[in-house]
């Protein structure tokens, strides 16, 4: 099976399972999904919408978070990881933001990333989920789903996004990117599939018989 009829089998099979890609992290509009985002780093979404309940209710646009100061908002999300790095970052993007880009989240990869704490996947993300624009922000559970599925050989994320949007459709993208975190978050995980047990690596390699070591994002 070549790398062509693998990526059909992917595409057919993803839109059997995910034929719904609703958006992990809660939100009100763009800037908040932009501070979740920035917040779900080495944290699970599950937290992140926990903690952001309030934080959100509180203060939902640049100018109000931060006017709510660091510490304030540090102490909405303390529980994560990096918390202090994260509130500051909240912080200063939201200023950043409110005083150069008049409270409207910008909508290019070169503005996005010049913001505090946010940078290439973090500005995909956003581009794709908020605004529609095709991108395909790969995290770890895409970076190893593709290349346990070899359609990358994994030597970067910058590798894994470049070689997926020459393999799939451009208008696939922004939903290939959330189907195969669903897919990687519940049968091809790190720990539970080792390129030979899940449903598609069993399709896709049937003569796979060793254990698939993946490159780490």
């Amino acid at each position: 099976m070549n790398k062509l009829i693998r990526s059909k089998v992917i595409i057919n099979k993803l839109e059997i399972l995910y034929p719904e890609t609703p958006v992990p992290l809660n939100h009100k509009n763009v800037f908040t999904l932009l501070v979740a985002v920035v917040l779900s780093a080495q944290s699970t979404d599950k937290k992140v919408n926990e903690l952001t309940l309030d934080l959100f209710e509180k203060a939902s646009t640049p100018s109000a978070m931060y006017k709510l100061g660091e510490l304030k908002i540090y102490n909405y999300i303390k529980q994560l990881g990096l918390a202090k790095t994260k509130a500051r970052n909240v912080y200063n993007l939201s200023k950043f933001i409110d005083s150069k880009f008049h409270g409207e989240v910008p909508k290019n990869f070169k503005d996005l990333e010049s913001l505090p704490g946010v940078g290439h996947k973090t500005s995909s993300v956003v581009l794709a989920q908020a605004f529609g624009i095709p991108t395909f922000p790969v995290d770890t559970h895409i970076h190893r789903l593709a290349q346990r599925w070899k359609l990358t050989d994994g030597s970067s994320v910058k590798s894994t996004e470049r070689d997926l949007k020459n393999i799939f459709p451009k208008h696939l993208w922004n939903k290939l990117h959330l189907q195969m975190i669903f897919y990687g978050r519940e049968f091809c995980t790190a720990k539970g599939c080792d390129g030979r047990k899940c449903e598609l690596c069993r399709e896709l390699f049937p003569k796979r018989k060793v254990k698939f070591i993946h490159k780490k994002a």
